[in-house]
């Protein structure tokens, strides 16, 4: 099988043996190289990338073109649809594509390119996964700097520079704690069978059961408890707020759930602690599997 990657520029420093390498700087080579395999792969089959980016663009156009004559303060404070519907297709295209983050490792697992990497001299087999994190993350900021351009373009306004840069760690913060969770269960599941029937059984239901097509107001008393503790919510309404007010801050008020008021930090807290949980979590399976 074609690998994609030089072995022997992986796993032998061209510096001098009078200057060792650090540990550090093996482990960003090694990094850098398996992440340059991922983009190579990426460069060979770009169809993956555009579907990525069209499929979130077509539904600002269809669902905008939906509801575009809903009437006015239906959507909360949104001048249209599309308004409101920018920040949900933002999470849920970066949610979607970190979700799939663990389908190129369980391929590498099942054709035995896995195995050939683990017994290599690495200086740390984690290179393995803050490449794929690495590539998932990176693909994950340029959709939604596309769907924010083709949002602008639509209607939907565009958010000052400090909003975009909120909105870049915003979706950087959930591609990281879901990319986790796809890496984990790409070496705890035993094939990509089992992996793409959880990716499409949390597809869908997390979707309708966050704000990214309806307010909280919309939905039953049920599915409000439910949205509210969904991470994907926690993501939308900053950001949807970001589209609504040109004047932000940590202080402000984005989502009203119903145990309170959750504020613009309260909610990129929220999406700290699930990277930082989902990081955790992985950490036994990651060290059984990569030790």
């Amino acid at each position: 099988m074609k690998t994609d990657i030089n072995f022997q520029q992986l796993t032998s420093p061209t510096l001098s043996t009078e200057n060792p390498p650090s540990f550090f700087s093996e482990i960003v080579q090694e990094t850098l190289a398996l992440t340059r395999r991922l983009f190579i792969q990426l460069q060979r089959r770009p169809s993956s990338l555009a579907a990525g980016i069209i499929q979130p663009v077509m539904w600002l156009v269809l669902f905008g073109a939906l509801f575009q004559n809903a009437p006015q303060g239906l959507f909360g404070d949104t001048t249209n649809y599309g308004q409101f519907l920018a920040a949900g297709v933002i999470v849920f295209t970066a949610f979607a594509g970190a979700l799939n983050a663990g389908l190129p490792v369980m391929f590498d697992r099942e054709f035995g390119f896995l195995n050939r990497l683990l017994v290599a001299p690495l200086a740390s087999r984690f290179s393995i996964v803050f490449a794929s994190a690495i590539f998932i993350i990176s693909q994950s900021l340029l959709q939604a700097a596309v769907i924010v351009g083709a949002a602008a373009l639509l209607g939907a306004g565009l958010p000052d520079a400090a909003g975009l840069g909120a909105i870049a760690l915003i979706v950087f913060l959930l591609a990281l704690g879901v990319t986790a969770i796809s890496l984990g269960l790409a070496f705890a599941l035993p094939g990509h069978i089992e992996l793409i029937a959880v990716i499409f059984v949390a597809n869908l239901p997390l979707l309708f059961a966050s704000t990214a097509l309806a307010p909280l107001s919309f939905m039953p008393e049920w599915l409000q408890i439910v949205a509210t503790i969904n991470p994907l919510s926690y993501a939308i309404e900053p950001i949807r707020y970001l589209y609504l007010n040109s004047n932000w801050g940590l202080n402000d008020v984005v989502m009203h759930a119903f145990w309170g008021d959750v504020t613009f930090g309260g909610a990129l807290l929220v999406l700290v602690g699930f990277a930082v949980v989902a990081l955790l979590s992985i950490q036994p399976r990651l060290r059984k599997t990569l030790a």
